[in-house]
């Protein structure tokens, strides 16, 4: 990051949007593109949006007029929008009118458009758009954006791997985790490595387990053909889980540039065990077998809760626990740092020391980019009883709010931009599936939770001696 400082401009970009109609567009790709210009962070961007659908340029205006009424929070950039609209164009299916399409969309810029191919499009369709941009001769001095899953086990990752590195070389392609493009996600490096309060205490010595937990309320909502393929271990950890769990678990890189951070991150992941099947619990929510589209007899999980351990000096024994599952008891997204308890209590009994479980630093994961840090502290009044306090710190609270991005729009600045630092790598990718083989291999048996749960009982014993953060024993502090 440290070539491309927050708030630099991007350069004059042509994004070409794969799946342009798609939901991901809808909800978060257009909206975001018009904020980016917007805001002045990509003024010299145009759009060229295409996808198997038929449409005009006019009708692909029309479309994303509708998208940001619907989907934008930010009046200024609806009011904004017929002069983004200018900047919108469209290109059927195919190698020619895609070739036209950017023609016409480059037509009148004074500058060399950079180009960034965004493929919002299922996994499948992935090398069928990678081989049209070989076809047209779009390949060179450009950048291509995967979404994910890269690949269901390490097989077929490295064979996806080989196929796209025949087209495009590996620093040209980003593969995007929204997760690692949330302002909290970024502010776990900047709590360690900005400040000498908390990273002295960051490891084994003195941090019990720490928890990853992303529970959702939403149940597939129409994903099940592509869901009965995937599951939550393949659709969450291997692609978003995993990769927080790198940032809170690295050591210090030598610089905030990408290929530091990615050699610390790697290292992580080449220091991580393989799962172990005994230590992961899989789940289905009742309900889900009935969902259009499911196999009656389905074996899919829709839940996953997992222990796993990173074997290094830093880490060694301390182990991360990680949850996530459709239809569960609330949607949060938050990491929860357990801090070991003292060796020997003072206070007397009934005082509630450790009536509440150790202290926690958590951040949530949510774009309010919400941090708290409790401990126990004096109760009021005669005695010594303890009560467990909480400082909190939210980033709307403060004058900054206003530049918070969305993940999406930070990821494809970033990519725009050419900086690396959020994305995966080949290497990544096939070290974590590697990781997982043991589990895939042999999978615990799915056990039904009620919708509205917080998973099947099993996960209490899982975690035990320890309890789940969530649901949280306080609120997060009202605004």
């Amino acid at each position: 990051m440290a070539d491309n400082p927050q708030g630099t401009p991007g350069p004059p970009t042509t994004i070409v949007l794969f799946g342009a109609t798609g939901d991901l567009s809808r909800r978060k790709l257009l909206p975001g593109m018009l904020h980016l210009w917007r805001s002045g962070l990509l003024p010299e961007m145009q759009v060229v949006g295409t996808s198997l659908d038929e449409h005009t340029r006019e009708s692909f205006v029309d479309f994303a007029r509708e998208a940001i009424g619907e989907f934008s929070d930010d009046e200024q950039d609806k009011d904004e929008f017929e002069e983004f609209a200018k900047r919108l164009f469209w290109a059927n299916d195919g190698v020619d009118n895609l070739k036209a399409g950017i023609e016409e969309a480059e037509a009148d810029c004074e500058k060399p458009q950079a180009r960034l191919h965004y493929l919002s499009v299922p996994p499948k369709a992935a090398l069928s758009v990678v081989d049209t941009l070989d076809k047209a001769g779009l390949v060179k001095n450009s950048r291509i954006v995967m979404e994910k899953p890269f690949g269901t086990d390490l097989a077929s990752a490295k064979s996806l791997n080989d196929s796209i590195h025949k087209v495009f070389k590996e620093e040209q392609i980003f593969r995007i985790d929204h997760f690692l493009g949330k302002e909290p996600a970024l502010n776990i490096l900047a709590l360690r490595f900005a400040n000498g309060l908390f990273e002295p205490i960051w490891h084994r010595n003195h941090i019990d387990h720490i928890q990853i937990d992303i529970p959702e309320t939403l149940g597939v909502e129409g994903r099940a053909a592509f869901y009965e393929g995937t599951g939550a271990y393949r659709d969450m950890v291997v692609t978003h889980l995993f990769q927080v769990l790198a940032f809170i678990a690295m050591e210090p890189p030598t610089a905030l540039d990408p290929i530091s951070i990615s050699e610390e991150k790697h290292k992580v992941f080449r220091s991580m065990l393989p799962l172990d099947p005994h230590d992961v619990v899989r789940g289905q929510y009742d309900g889900y077998r009935a969902e259009e589209g499911v196999d009656p007899q389905s074996d899919t999980e829709t839940f996953i809760a997992l222990k796993c351990f990173v074997d290094n000096w830093r880490w060694a024994d301390v182990p991360f626990y990680l949850r996530t599952g459709k239809k569960l008891a609330e949607g949060q997204r938050i990491i929860s740092i357990a801090f070991r308890e003292p060796p020997k209590s003072m206070f007397p009994e009934g005082s509630g020391i450790g009536d509440h479980g150790p202290d926690h630093l958590t951040f949530d994961l949510a774009d309010t980019a919400k941090m708290s840090l409790s401990f126990y502290g004096k109760r009021p009044g005669p005695g010594f009883g303890l009560n467990k306090l909480s400082m909190q710190f939210a980033m709307e609270d403060t004058g900054w709010a206003g530049s918070i991005l969305e993940a999406y729009e930070r990821l494809i600045l970033e990519a725009v931009k050419g900086n690396r630092t959020l994305f995966t790598t080949a290497e990544g990718v096939e070290r974590l599936w590697e990781i997982s083989e043991p589990l895939l291999e042999h999978m615990p048996p799915v056990r039904n939770y009620p919708q509205g749960s917080w998973g099947p009982n099993q996960i209490h014993q899982l975690i035990a001696p320890f309890a789940w953060r969530l649901p949280f024993e306080r609120k997060w502090r009202a605004n």
